[in-house]
């Protein structure tokens, strides 16, 4: 059984910094790609950033240089590190094995400003 659990959204004011983390059981962990979506209200959903099993990132161009995808194989998570928030970054994050239907349950991210 494939699960994906997110952690670490919340409220935090533009500028700031959080740490998604994303738990996988299930998968071989390793040899997949992640990736981390958002779906911000009243838009549809967006690849945030995503990672292969070789190190490989691409982020979407609204996020470079601020966020950072990592994975730690030992723990079988994949982190979303963001940091100078802005509000436009509000939405509801979600953890993905890549082109797969395997999908976490989300996390809130709010920025205020």
């Amino acid at each position: 059984q494939v699960q994906l659990v997110e952690s670490g959204g919340g409220l935090v004011q533009a500028g700031g910094s959080l740490r998604l983390s994303c738990a996988v059981s299930g998968i071989s962990f390793s040899i997949s790609t992640m990736a981390w979506y958002r779906r911000a209200p009243g838009k549809q959903r967006e690849l945030v950033a995503a990672v292969r099993s070789g190190g490989t990132t691409n982020y979407a161009d609204s996020v470079k240089g601020r966020f950072a995808i990592s994975t730690d194989n030992t723990k079988k998570t994949v982190y979303l590190q963001m940091n100078s928030l802005k509000p436009e970054d509000t939405a509801v994050y979600y953890c993905n094995v890549l082109d797969t239907r395997f999908w976490g349950q989300g996390t809130q991210v709010t920025v205020s400003s």
